[in-house]
């Protein structure tokens, strides 16, 4: 289990637990992850069976199962063993730092994945991602004594806009799972009818769409991305790592020019690298594009 997560791990735009960190901090870190990869992997199970077409287990399996681990974090922070390392894990290295709903939160997102596919508006889309993204920053800001109003503010843009440029990569796997993240009033707005997103490569429609969406998160971005001045020690190196790695992934989708559905859009480690860097820069150089 630890080295599907670390290969898990590895594949996220964004450095999970910084090398550099101290150890208290990266197991923390670690353990925070396992938990969220846990809860979106039981929203995600498609099991062995196939129920419909799509190939999903029941989802009233997966609701019973997210319902559990729910269950199990009420536990946790009751100061009950577990019988789950994930839990375990949590309980050594997090329950006494992080208030207990946000971890809740975030399997309320992946209940609500099994019922919602689609958002109407963005405003409906920024909503779940005040569930299913905003909790992971405010938990790390917690981890490292920095829960302050205004820093919260400014890390939920940042999640927000990770969230949403995850989306964005994963348009057309979202699709053959039953979902659409992309607001219904976009598509509508710029001619994108939802078989569009069946197709093997991008309709000009389409990429002129996930122009927009990119930019747009790319503002949402910017927004939370004077966070990482406001933060000291290691707290600043954390999350600097995360916003590079949203840069990053800004870049790759840029590169892509829209073209979701046929190309790579990955974020490579030199480019992360090298925004962390100006990220921590006492000035700011130039910016990459």
């Amino acid at each position: 289990m630890l080295k599907e997560l670390t290969d898990r791990e590895q594949g996220e735009n964004f450095p999970v637990a910084l090398s550099m960190l101290p150890p208290r901090h990266r197991r923390a870190l670690h353990a925070v992850y396992a938990f969220a990869r846990t809860v979106d992997d039981t929203g995600d199970d498609t099991g062995d069976d196939t129920g419909d077409d799509t190939g999903d287990r029941a989802p009233g399996d997966r609701v019973a199962r997210l319902q559990l681990l729910d269950e199990r974090v009420s536990r946790t922070w009751a100061g009950e063993d577990v019988p789950d390392p994930v839990f375990a894990r949590l309980r050594r290295t997090v329950t006494d730092r992080v208030p207990e709903r946000y971890f809740h939160d975030l399997v309320q997102a992946n209940l609500q994945d099994q019922h919602v596919h689609r958002y109407p508006t963005y405003e409906a889309l920024l909503d779940y991602c005040r569930l299913s993204a905003n909790p992971v920053g405010r938990i790390v800001l917690a981890l490292f004594d920095q829960h302050t109003e205004p820093a919260v503010r400014l890390s939920d843009r940042v999640c927000t806009a990770l969230q949403l440029l995850e989306h964005w990569q994963d348009v057309g796997e979202d699709r053959r799972a039953g979902r659409v993240y992309l607001p219904t009033e976009d598509m509508v707005g710029f001619g994108v009818p939802e078989t569009d997103l069946d197709a093997a490569t991008a309709s000009p429609a389409l990429a002129r769409l996930m122009r927009f969406e990119v930019e747009r998160a790319s503002g949402v971005l910017a927004d939370g991305t004077p966070l990482v001045r406001r933060l000291r020690g290691w707290s600043r190196l954390c999350v600097a790592g995360y916003v590079a790695g949203g840069q990053a992934t800004v870049a790759a989708l840029r590169r892509t020019q829209g073209e979701v559905l046929g190309r790579a859009t990955a974020p490579s480690r030199a480019g992360t690298a090298a925004r962390l860097m100006l990220l921590l820069a006492p000035r700011r150089g130039r910016r990459l594009p």
